[in-house]
């Protein structure tokens, strides 16, 4: 009759090998796909764009494949100009999703974009005490990694009357 075999004799003589390490999740990296491709392509070139409808001639953003107000999918990319004024903003104190937290603070921002819709993003380079209602804004890109960067917002360079 054979012995059955103990535990440390079925265990390999070798140590298990540590897995590599896994690099942080990151919660700001856009995800593109075929559709919104010329989006990130756009924004990593430095130009903002937005989607126009053919049907009824108006602007929208987030970039969809049909037009939120009369459904079409007469749609087309645009460059938009880039100018904006603060809808309202909240100043982020804590964020435990990297690399936010690294961030901190920050501020979350809606802005109206000059072409119409409003758009969710970040205001940059400028002071909390600075930040009015209506302001006047430019955007700019944030390189998040090699090739990809995202459109946020700064106090414009010239003020509203002159723009």
């Amino acid at each position: 009759m054979t012995k059955p075999a103990t535990p440390s004799e079925t265990q390999s003589a070798t140590p298990a090998a540590t897995p590599p390490a896994r690099p942080a999740a990151r919660f700001d990296l856009p995800e593109p796909d075929a559709f919104t491709e010329p989006y990130w392509d756009a924004a990593r070139e430095g130009h903002l764009l937005i989607r126009r409808c053919g049907a009824c001639a108006k602007p929208h953003h987030y970039p969809r494949e049909f037009c939120p107000h009369c459904w079409s999918e007469d749609v087309t990319w645009e460059r938009a100009s880039g100018r904006a004024t603060l809808y309202t903003w909240s100043v982020v104190h804590r964020n435990d999703l990297p690399p936010f937290g690294s961030r901190v603070p920050y501020t979350a921002a809606v802005v109206d974009l000059a072409e119409g819709p409003r758009m969710m993003t970040e205001i940059v380079d400028c002071p909390e005490d600075d930040l009015r209602i209506g302001m006047a804004l430019d955007v700019t890109f944030r390189e998040l990694t090699p090739g990809t960067s995202v459109p946020v917002f700064r106090k414009a360079a010239t003020p509203d009357a002159a723009r």
